[in-house]
């Protein structure tokens, strides 16, 4: 809501300062306001696609619940495997260093 009354007041005021130079001024005038306007109205909308990024909403408590039932179920839980267990084999014993060449 806020944004959107500050980019109409932002639209109406380049737009009254255009014809005005337009009106009063020189080609240099209006090529100047030309690239402030750009300028600002690119910092308007960076300014606005950052309140807009900011303000999610509070979150509630059902979607906290829902977030965390949700990310219990997408959890795995893996036994530990038994390295004693019936049917494993016991892992070998370190053997003699291998001759490297020297």
């Amino acid at each position: 809501m806020v944004n959107n009354i500050f980019r109409a007041h932002l639209s109406v005021l380049l737009l009254l300062l255009c014809e005005l130079l337009l009106v009063q001024g020189s080609l240099m005038s209006v090529v100047a306001l030309a690239a402030t306007a750009v300028v600002v109205a690119t910092a308007a909308l960076l300014l606005c696609a950052a309140a807009a990024a900011r303000t999610g909403g509070p979150l509630t408590p059902t979607r906290i619940r829902t977030a965390i039932r949700d990310r219990e179920l997408r959890t795995a839980f893996l036994a530990q495997r038994d390295p004693d267990a019936q049917g494993r084999r016991r892992p070998r014993a370190p053997g003699r260093p291998l001759l490297t060449a020297a």
